[in-house]
C-alpha cells in the first residue's frame, strides 16, 4: 500500500520539498531563531502559506497575537472545504483527528480527485497514509531548507514564489479532473476586485470572502435548478 501511496503523492513531494526548503531558508536567513524551530513548525503547525506569512510578520517585529490572527484568517478557507469531507472521514476512528489536522490544500486536492473504491475502511486508511506522507515531505523540506540557510549564505529574494507555482499546478490538476472552470474564473475575478478596491493588508481575506459568497450562491442556484424537475413531477 505504501508504494501506491508514494506514487499518488509524488506530485506533492515535488512541490513540498522545494516549498519547504524555501520556508526553511527564509526562516533561518530572516529570523534569529535556532534552525530546528523551522521543522518543528512544520510538524506542529503544518501550514505552508501560513508559515511563510509568519516569517514575513516576525521579520518586521510583529507580535505573536498578530501573527496568530493573520494565520487564522489565511487558513480560514480550510473551514469551508473541510466540511465537504466530514462524510468521507466519518467512522475513521482515531485517524480522524489527524486527517483533519493534516488537511492542507494539496492534500484536499489529492483526496478529492483520486479514484476511490466502495471499501470505506480501506479508503480511509489510504487517506491517512496520504496525509502522513505529505507532512513528511513538508517537514523534510523545512529541515533541508533550514540547514541550507544555516550553512550557506545566499540571496533568498523571490524564493517564496514556489508557493504560488504549486497552487497553479494544483489548480490545473483540479480542472482536469472536475472539468469545471467556474470556480477558477470566480476566484480570479474576486482577486481582481479585491486588488482594485481593498487595501493591500486586507485583500486576501476580502477575496476569499467574495469568492466564497459567489460559490455558495452558484451552488444554491444549481441545486434549485436540479431539484425543479422533481418538484414539477410531484
Amino acid at each position: 500500500m505504501n508504494q501506491n501511496v508514494f506514487k499518488l503523492t509524488l506530485p506533492i513531494l515535488f512541490g513540498y520539498l522545494p516549498l519547504g526548503m524555501a520556508f526553511g531558508v527564509l526562516f533561518t536567513t530572516q529570523l534569529d531563531y535556532a534552525w530546528w524551530v523551522a521543522p518543528l513548525m512544520g510538524l506542529l503547525i503544518y501550514a505552508g502559506a501560513g508559515q511563510i506569512l509568519a516569517v514575513s510578520l516576525l521579520s518586521v517585529n510583529a507580535g505573536l497575537v498578530e501573527v496568530a490572527v493573520a494565520m487564522l484568517v489565511l487558513n480560514a478557507r480550510h473551514l469551508f472545504y473541510g466540511l465537504s469531507l466530514l462524510g468521507q472521514f466519518r467512522g475513521a476512528g482515531w485517524r480522524k483527528g489527524y486527517l483533519i489536522f493534516g488537511l492542507t490544500d494539496e492534500t484536499y486536492s489529492l483526496l478529492t480527485s483520486r479514484p476511490r473504491s466502495s471499501d470505506r475502511h480501506h479508503e480511509q486508511e489510504v487517506d491517512f497514509r496520504i496525509t502522513g506522507f505529505n507532512q513528511i515531505y513538508w517537514v523534510l523540506g523545512c529541515t533541508l531548507g533550514a540547514l541550507l540557510g544555516e550553512w550557506v549564505a545566499f540571496n533568498s529574494t523571490g524564493i517564496e514564489f514556489a508557493l504560488v507555482a504549486l497552487f497553479i499546478v494544483l489548480t490545473i490538476e483540479q480542472f482536469k479532473v472536475l472539468r469545471n472552470g467556474f470556480p477558477i474564473w470566480a476566484g480570479a475575478l474576486a482577486a481582481g476586485v479585491a486588488m482594485l478596491l481593498i487595501p493591500a493588508t486586507h485583500q486576501l481575506i476580502a477575496a476569499i470572502a467574495l469568492v466564497t459568497g459567489v460559490l455558495l450562491l452558484h451552488y444554491r442556484c444549481h441545486r434549485q435548478t436540479t431539484l425543479q424537475p422533481e418538484t414539477n413531477h410531484d
